[in-house]
């Protein structure tokens, strides 16, 4: 365990630390942008649709999973760095048999509710059997979700970054094969696409626990759980931003969607999933290389040693900056090709969704610093904070912008939404970073 977290803080270590975490989850990007085309090529932009209209159970699913992984991982990290290799793992046991009680209570009530779900997500008559079909199978493959995103960040803490890359590939791949030969070959339309998306996250976490219950010589694995209820409160406030990060884009996407019906139709709905689409690839390289040094904060946290927290966070900053220049200037030089993608050239999709990622790129200016500080505070085990940031820059003020702009300058403030909601929230992350430097001594 030493030797994974305890390493010399520079540029390159860093990098080489969370390149598997941001490879895995600019793959998981790529065979979910690959799941969207499929539909749309296969099937069509009605049920491109439908998928946008179901997405908020996924984020919710998503939320779920990456508040138990980063909120517990938190903890796990931090008790390691003290020494308490026991505790750890008796902490993660808990964790890991709390993500399983709640994702059976998700899965049960979803299938309960699933009618009154769907209308109340905003599906009309045109779209209802599509959203049926899509949003049954997905629910039953939520635990297995859900315990995929935990595994993602605790192949991290236990030093195999490199496997649980692998096992996101894996995944990845078999859905991108079976999504062709359950939507064309076998011809199950929707349901097939559901069905492949919900065995690319069957694949590692079937992995991530036959990994943890066998595998005894790493400094994690599965042991006889300790009941805490503190670890369980800890966990879930400390993965609070992340759990809201997810559930407000479930929130965000429904009030996108009902505008865009109002305003474009099904057209209007198709377009912004395609660059939901697109900002989800682009995005998973800043919250990659954010969950990638977080057990690194964690660990040196733990540890007290506030001269490598402060190096890692004037690096981080430094290839922030770089990174984002980078992705706005990709995401307007490729608008037109990655639209195209999802819908032929002259269509009145391609129109709007190419004009609209235009203005919508202007949000990866900002976005990375602002997952990077609301990871940062989640790894000081700072909750609070890490839940303020992530509520106001992708609710609150997603919110504001979202119902405001549309009534001053049209469709264009759909667009525009997200881009000012991002700026916003990177003001308020400056002044935190600034407020708690003394606290954590990272600066």
């Amino acid at each position: 365990m030493k030797h994974s977290l305890n390493q010399p803080i520079t540029a390159l270590s860093l990098l080489r630390f969370s390149f598997p975490t941001i490879l895995s989850l600019v793959f998981m990007g790529i065979y979910t942008t690959v799941d969207g085309v499929f539909v749309s090529q296969l099937i069509g932009t009605d049920a491109l649709s439908s998928v946008n209209i179901i997405m908020p159970v996924i984020n919710a699913a998503i939320a779920i999973g990456t508040m138990f992984g980063t909120g517990g991982n938190a903890i796990v990290a931090k008790r390691l760095g003290e020494g308490q290799e026991n505790t750890a793992r008796e902490n993660f046991s808990l964790i890991l048999l709390a993500a399983a009680l709640v994702s059976l209570i998700f899965t049960l009530a979803g299938l309960i509710f699933l009618k009154p779900m769907i209308s109340f997500l905003g599906a009309d008559k045109n779209l209802f059997s599509y959203c049926y079909d899509y949003a049954l199978y997905t629910l039953l493959f939520v635990p297995f979700c859900i315990f995929a995103m935990v595994f993602q960040v605790f192949f991290i803490t236990a030093g195999r970054a490199g496997m649980g890359l692998g096992f996101s590939v894996a995944g990845g791949l078999s859905n991108m094969v079976l999504d062709y030969i359950l939507i064309h070959s076998l011809n199950l339309g929707i349901s097939g696409a559901a069905i492949a998306t919900g065995i690319s996250y069957t694949i590692p976490a079937l992995a991530g626990i036959f990994y943890f219950t066998f595998y005894k010589k790493g400094p994690l694995f599965l042991s006889k759980p300790c009941f805490d209820w503190s670890v369980i409160q800890k966990t879930c406030s400390n993965g609070a931003s992340e759990m809201v990060t997810n559930l407000s884009m479930s929130v965000v996407t429904l009030l996108f969607n009902n505008i865009l019906m109002r305003l474009a139709g099904s057209d209007g709905v198709a377009s912004i999933t395609i660059i939901l689409y697109a900002q989800f690839l682009l995005s998973s390289i800043y919250l990659g290389y954010a969950v990638g040094v977080a057990p690194i904060i964690s660990y040196n946290y733990g540890r007290r040693d506030s001269e490598r927290l402060k190096k890692l966070y004037r690096l981080s900053l430094v290839l922030i900056t770089v990174t984002s220049a980078f992705t706005f200037v990709i995401s307007l030089a490729f608008a037109n090709p990655l639209v195209e993608i999802f819908s032929p050239k002259g269509s009145a999709v391609y129109d709007m969704a190419a004009y609209g990622f235009r203005l919508f790129s202007a949000c990866f200016l900002f976005m990375g610093f602002n997952i990077y500080g609301s990871a940062m505070f989640t790894a000081f085990s700072d909750g609070m904070v890490s839940a303020l940031l992530s509520l106001l820059r992708t609710l609150i003020f997603v919110i504001i912008s979202i119902l405001l702009l549309p009534q001053l300058i049209g469709i264009d403030g759909v667009w525009l939404s997200i881009p000012f909601a991002e700026l916003l929230g990177f003001f308020v992350t400056l002044y935190f970073f600034r407020k708690k430097k003394q606290v954590y001594q990272y600066a």
